[in-house]
């Protein structure tokens, strides 16, 4: 499917550069669309597939690096980025690796070296975006629950016993079997480790009193209009 197959982001103002690497990642199979600032990519109107954004750090209005910020604090977060410029220093170099950049190239650039980048690129926001569907589907499947199976589903991912359960809500043993059977039904598991996995997959995106009446907290990930990948198409 097309919407699988990695597109590439290109953010430089340099315009042959632009085409040199779109033309390098086209040599091997790699969709790729390029811009000449964080403001044009920012407006455009990209499908939602899987990818990364190659970045030059100086360019007028907004930088490399701010645009890279700005990327990992909206809908987008986490979407690889790697940097390719000609003005890199050390510290420039580290801060945009701490932030989560995959890589930092100087200019000139070895194709090589920027193809092993782009694929690591590109194999780390499929298995990002695979994890996400995942997560997605047991998000679906939790706010089908009732408030008393989510508190349930929550003391059994923390390793307590149907007693103990049991004795801390004010309910019978038996009732809480029934409610656990409930959870495995509803949330298509086979075993408890099976709970745990998904109770693990799901926390950080559960409102604080999930364990309540609490609901399913916004996730805050729409489909994220800046996206990409190329040869390797997300399986």
């Amino acid at each position: 499917m097309e919407d699988d197959e990695p597109l590439i982001v290109i953010v430089d103002d340099d315009d042959a550069i632009r085409d040199a690497v779109i033309n390098l990642l086209a040599s091997v199979g790699i969709d790729a669309v390029g811009f000449g600032s964080p403001a044009e990519a920012d407006r455009a109107p990209l499908p939602d597939r899987p990818g990364c954004f190659i970045l030059d750090v100086r360019m007028p209005g907004t930088s490399g690096l701010d645009f890279q910020r700005q990327l990992y604090a909206g809908p987008g977060r986490g979407k690889p980025v790697i940097f390719l410029t000609a003005h890199g220093d050390i510290p420039m170099s580290v801060q945009a690796m701490k932030a989560g950049a995959i890589d930092f190239l100087t200019k000139p650039f070895r194709d090589q070296t920027l193809l092993d980048a782009v694929q690591t690129a590109i194999e780390r926001d499929c298995a990002q975006r695979n994890a996400s569907r995942i997560c997605d589907r047991h998000l679906e499947r939790f706010s089908a629950l009732t408030p008393r199976e989510r508190e349930v589903m929550r003391h059994v991912a923390m390793g307590r016993l149907n007693k103990q359960i049991a004795h801390d809500l004010g309910i019978t043993e038996v009732t809480i079997k029934l409610h656990r059977s409930n959870v495995m039904r509803k949330m298509n598991l086979a075993s408890a480790s099976d709970l745990v996995r998904s109770w693990e997959t799901m926390a950080p995106h559960l409102s604080e009193d999930a364990a309540g009446a609490a609901g399913v907290a916004p996730r805050g990930r729409p489909p994220d209009h800046r996206l990409l990948h190329g040869s390797a198409a997300c399986s």
